[in-house]
């Protein structure tokens, strides 16, 4: 397949670094949204970029006190981007969570007062709900707690004079804010706060933020309305693409919202993928916002194979075993058949499910405020059982002493300072009742059990090993969990009944009962996937990485959910009434979020690329993909049942 806008030319970005360079000019700054798609160098730009300050404006800056802005997604990009700048301490380069809490973190009064009216406007929402609902339900009952928790903590603001938060951390202290309210309250302090806009600008004329399109809209809304007030003043550089828009809280449609007066520089040669990729991938994009990239004039043709399979086959996982042997034919490259190759699967719950971590997955994830902290592996609530709970068991029931006294020191407020201190003499009473404590813990898997989390919440609680966060502190259990169980199973029908009237507080604290109720074996492999180490890769986890051969899975059956949909990006489902709707008023779509997914995953490819798809309408998928050029016939193999 040939690509008819594709032209033989290495320098065609050659002038995107020059009108970058040309923004950064201290006495007339202007703002720019530099546009890079998948393998275009994004990240060498941007520290090509810092360079140029480094060089130019480096006395500068450092004579008044000041310097530049670098926000980036992961811990992992900031320690790159340090290393490519030598650690530059003219250069600022944090994650969002970081940058937020170094501007906010000295207003300890007005984050007092701006928490007083969340918690106030929480409580009012519950109550509400609870004026509405059903009496003598579980649901009720989460809302009761949740309602007292929330008043607990208003009452104890005024004795809290200063506020602590770690980006890295677990904040589960009274005094701690957790990573939401720090991205919330530093958007709106930079929106309501000309001091604290002065303060920012003062510091850091020079801001750029990567991957820009994965930024909490409320906060790159602030630093929007922060760059038209300080304009003159105030260089606001961003990076991004976004097609590769994958968090749920990225601003929607934010090339949009780039003033008309910004430089908005383009790069188009893609030097990670090989040309069949890059054809593939610009044909995906093209119905989204028409933007192609070429390949370099030395970049392979390469390989790519659309296997199609009935959706009843999806779970036998050992159908897809095949392909690699056939890749391996097709390509001549003896990796795929070697099993050197990377998995990448498109929508969690899939992932979820061939990992076996579905259970306690899905009812999290199917609270919207929740979604991006449980996939980025932020959520405290879970970080208790991953960081803490599973590695001291893991330790204590392999004998490993001094792993578990290590994870006791560092997390039991058991042997905090305060605690040991208090003790006095008694010192090692307290380091006994912390041993006793990990082996009441410990015991809960004895006899080849497989404890629930609320089990070993209520452990937790009873025994004191660790602190459990707010979140879950209403759901310690008053009755045994046989009980708890029961009590579950009969309010199901009357909270099913209830759902439509559930406000958003109420189907979070329903997420994490019906979580709660799952088998906390599961944590180890979410934990895996969270940190990109289990064996299959999704979006979110392979964003920026590249592999010489990708298999991408597609299934909307094993995906569950109603916001992704292959078998409609590939034409073989019609569009939905909401679907019709959100098109005609130029919302986003579910075939809008399913083509970002594809093209993410189908990037990754540096020399072949097989896609696995599971339909119910295979002939229909065929037929579109070929007739929209997606494909050629001979790169589509339907297996029949």
């Amino acid at each position: 397949m040939s690509d008819p806008g594709a032209i033989d030319d290495n320098t065609i970005d050659a002038g995107v670094e020059e009108e970058i360079h040309a923004c950064l000019d201290l006495a007339q700054p202007r703002s720019f949204f530099l546009y890079a798609g998948a393998g275009s160098g994004k990240t060498r730009s941007l520290v090509n970029a810092l360079k140029k300050v480094q060089t130019d404006s480096r006395k500068q800056l450092l004579l008044a006190g000041r310097g530049v802005a670098v926000i980036t997604y992961t811990n992992n990009a900031c320690d790159e981007i340090k290393q490519r700048l030598d650690f530059d301490p003219l250069v600022k380069v944090s994650t969002i969570h970081s940058l937020a809490w170094s501007l906010i973190g000295g207003y300890h009064g007005d984050i007092r007062e701006w928490l007083r009216e969340n918690i106030k406007q929480k409580l009012v929402e519950l109550e509400a709900a609870a004026s509405k609902g059903r009496p003598g339900t579980k649901t009720a009952e989460d809302r009761q707690r949740s309602i007292a928790s929330g008043q607990r903590r208003l009452a104890r603001l005024e004795s809290i004079k200063r506020f602590v938060y770690s980006p890295t951390g677990n904040n589960r202290t009274r005094d701690s804010l957790n990573h939401s309210e720090v991205i919330g309250i530093a958007a709106d302090f930079l929106k309501e706060k000309p001091l604290l806009q002065n303060t920012l600008v003062s510091k850091y004329p020079i801001l750029f933020i990567d991957e820009s399109q994965d930024t909490n809209k409320n906060l790159m809304d602030a630093f929007l309305a922060v760059q038209q007030a300080q304009k003159d003043r105030f260089c606001l550089g961003l990076f991004g693409d976004t097609m590769q828009r994958i968090y749920a809280d990225g601003k929607v449609g934010l090339e949009k919202a780039i003033p008309a007066d910004w430089a908005t520089p383009v790069k188009k040669l893609n030097y990670r993928c090989p040309q069949r990729v890059i054809q593939l991938i610009n044909r995906v994009r093209s119905a989204a916002d028409g933007q192609m990239q070429q390949g370099h004039k030395d970049s392979a043709q390469g390989f790519v194979r659309l296997f199609i399979l009935p959706s009843n086959m999806a779970v036998v996982a050992e159908v897809e075993e095949p392909f690699a042997t056939k890749m391996a034919e097709v390509t001549g490259d003896a990796g795929w058949s070697k099993g050197e190759f990377k998995t990448l699967i498109l929508e969690h719950h899939m992932a979820a499910r061939r990992l076996g971590f579905d259970a306690m997955f899905a009812p999290l994830y199917a609270v919207e405020r929740l979604k991006t902290s449980l996939l980025d592996g932020s959520l405290s609530s879970l970080r208790l059982f991953s960081e803490e709970v599973l590695p001291v068991v893991e330790a204590y029931r392999s004998d490993n002493s001094f792993r578990v006294a290590e994870i006791a020191r560092k997390y039991s407020p058991l042997l905090r300072p305060e605690a040991l201190f208090a003790a006095g003499s008694n010192q090692l009473i307290q380091l006994q009742k912390t041993k006793a404590a990990v082996a009441e813990v410990a015991k809960l898997w004895d006899n080849d059990a497989h404890p629930s989390f609320q089990q070993v919440l209520d452990t937790l609680a009873a025994t004191k090993l660790f602190v459990i966060p707010d979140a879950l502190t209403i759901f310690v259990s008053q009755e045994d969990a046989d009980a708890t169980k029961d009590k579950l199973a009969e309010d199901k029908a009357i909270d099913d009944q209830e759902e439509d009237e559930l406000s958003e507080v109420d189907i979070e604290l329903e997420g994490w009962r019906k979580f709660l109720a799952t088998p906390f074996d599961q944590i180890k492999a979410y934990a895996d996937y969270v940190a990109g180490t289990s064996p299959f890769g999704t979006h979110q986890g392979v964003k920026g990485l590249e592999f010489p051969r990708v298999k991408v899975v597609v299934s909307d059956e094993e995906a569950r959910g109603f916001m992704f949909s292959y078998e409609k990006l590939f034409g073989a489902k019609a569009k939905s009434a909401a679907d019709l709707k959100n098109e005609e008023a130029g919302d986003e779509t579910t075939i809008d979020r399913t083509r970002r997914l594809f093209y993410v995953t189908c990037s990754r490819a540096m020399e072949s690329l097989a896609i696995v798809a599971y339909s119910e309408q295979p002939d229909a998928i065929r037929e579109m993909v070929v007739g929209e050029g997606w494909f050629t016939a001979d790169e589509v193999e339907v297996l029949k049942n």
